[in-house]
């Protein structure tokens, strides 16, 4: 058994709290593509893991790597995003998932392969969605300082549907 800071594992990569100490978000751990190492990938689940997070989400497209999580004694989810046709549905129900993870006061992570438009929309629409940002603007411009990255055109849809699901009800 490790001992020391090595037993720690290292913070995944761009990892920043949206919600402190509640909702955060990383790059997959391990990173993705051709900087996709093994071992950095251990680390990174194994410092997730004694942060205390209660749960992994994972919005990557494909399942790869998510039985390491199962290995390292994490828990986990796959929310990967649907074609534009099936994304209100897809928002209605991981919205209100995650609202109701948060209120019942898990500590989550969210990861994609990487922090694209898509992620940061999509956080961008829970702050909608919920109401703690009530004006989309201020919801994209909130999430864009956090994360440091802007909310392009397809971020900017998710964000739109979040609104008029808001409208819906």
């Amino acid at each position: 058994m490790a001992k020391g800071k090595w037993a720690q594992g290292i913070k995944p990569r761009h990892f920043v709290w949206v919600i402190q100490d509640q909702l955060a978000i990383c790059e997959r751990p391990g990173g993705f593509g051709a900087n996709h190492r093994k071992v950095r990938r251990q680390e990174e689940i194994i410092w997730i893991r004694e942060q205390g997070f209660d749960l992994v989400v994972s919005v990557a497209p494909g399942p790869l790597n998510l039985h390491n999580y199962d290995e390292l004694g994490v828990t986990w989810a796959h929310w990967p995003f649907p074609h534009h046709d099936h994304l209100p549905r897809f928002l209605e129900e991981r919205y209100t998932e995650l609202r109701n993870h948060l209120a019942a006061g898990r500590k989550l992570i969210l990861h994609g392969e990487e922090i694209n438009e898509r992620m940061i929309g999509f956080l961008a629409g829970y702050l909608v969605w919920t109401d703690m940002v009530s004006e989309p603007p201020r919801a994209i411009a909130v999430v864009e300082q956090i994360t440091g990255r802007q909310v392009g055109a397809e971020g900017r849809v998710i964000v739109g549907d979040a609104v008029r699901l808001v409208e819906a009800r």
